[in-house]
């Protein structure tokens, strides 16, 4: 199972969303072409671009923070990718936490955990999982991939 964990400011857009999600995905691509997508803010028009494209995306599902998971931009996101968003409670960012890789200031005294990101990935693609990189920050938005070894 491959997830991304998602970190952001409250009033995100669907756009940002996808925009750091399609860039953590080329940079954990190896030897990845260019993306025709530029980094920054992605424009509402790249989620139909993402959800119409003929390849699926290499993800399983979205994961955030439960405390974050009503926010109209993650939600919207989702549905555009076509993936499940996964609602990781307090405690269980708690127990992925030791696995994370940067630290935050914000998301410490957010959450209370080294990223949100990070862990929300970790823990939303179970026991036994990794994260493929650090956390990605493009603008309001954070994310993180992790993979289970199967």
């Amino acid at each position: 199972m491959r997830v991304a964990g998602i970190g952001f400011r409250k009033g995100v857009s669907a756009g940002e969303v996808v925009a750091a999600v399609e860039a953590a995905l080329a940079s954990s691509a190896p030897a990845a072409p260019a993306s025709e997508h530029t980094c920054g803010y992605a424009s509402e028009s790249s989620v139909f671009r993402l959800r119409s494209a003929s390849k699926p995306l290499p993800l399983d599902a979205l994961a955030t923070a439960a405390f974050k998971a009503g926010e109209p931009g993650i939600i919207a996101a989702a549905a555009a990718l076509g993936l499940p968003l996964i609602k990781i409670e307090e405690h269980e960012l708690r127990a992925a936490s030791n696995r994370c890789l940067t630290r935050s200031a914000a998301s410490l005294a957010a959450a209370g955990v080294p990223s949100v990101a990070e862990a929300a990935a970790l823990a939303a693609a179970g026991k036994g999982a990794r994260l493929l990189a650090p956390r990605i920050a493009i603008g309001n938005v954070t994310c993180a991939l992790a993979q289970t070894k199967d």
